[in-house]
């Protein structure tokens, strides 16, 4: 399955094709649109000049990193607490997972591997864990034994809970809907 979000091809072929773009849109999404969190990996390309690896990102000059996250219009509502949390992350990769981010998910063992290695990254809580290993199950094909038990309830076939369930306009619908609903029960 392609991942296809209501954002520019480019950027989903992005997202498709490079697991460091994949892991850094959803380091983002939070506090901003998912379209922007996920879109943000492509901008950040461009303004490089071209796609970066962890061993660059990890090894970037700190306030050089901000000002790239910052330029108008910015890659996040925080550039400079993202610039810094998705250095933080690619410093993991570099010094765990041989700088390549589709290690963290390629040998999980199961589905709580899995889960437990996405929450040791920066920023990366339960929740937050759990969409991600839903969303690499159920458009990457990453399923160790367990995936789906270990996402929870954003593991659930069916379910338009999360960006993990989002394939077209009708399904972004769908989970905006559910997560108005939730902010509602919520107060």
């Amino acid at each position: 399955m392609t991942f296809s979000l209501p954002i520019a091809a480019e950027a989903n072929a992005l997202l498709d094709r490079d697991p460091l773009a994949l892991l850094v849109g959803m380091v983002l999404d939070q506090q901003i649109p998912l379209e922007k969190a996920f879109s943000s990996p492509y901008v950040l390309a461009q303004r490089l000049g071209h796609a970066p690896t962890a061993e660059e990102l990890a090894a970037y000059d700190p306030e050089a990193l901000i000002a790239i996250f910052a330029e108008p219009p910015a890659l996040h509502r925080f550039p400079k607490a993202m610039a810094g949390r998705v250095q933080e992350v690619c410093q993991v990769l570099v010094g765990t997972y041989d700088g390549a981010a589709a290690n963290l998910w390629q040998d999980a063992a199961d589905g709580k591997e899995l889960v437990k290695r996405i929450a040791a990254l920066p920023g990366f809580g339960k929740q937050k864990s759990q969409i991600f290993a839903a969303l690499l199950g159920k458009q990457y094909g990453v399923q160790p034994p367990g995936w789906r038990e270990a996402a929870g309830a954003y593991g659930e076939e069916g379910s338009h809970r999360s960006v993990a369930d989002i394939v077209d306009a009708e399904s972004l619908g769908k989970v905006r809907a559910f997560k108005k609903e939730m902010k509602a029960v919520a107060r």
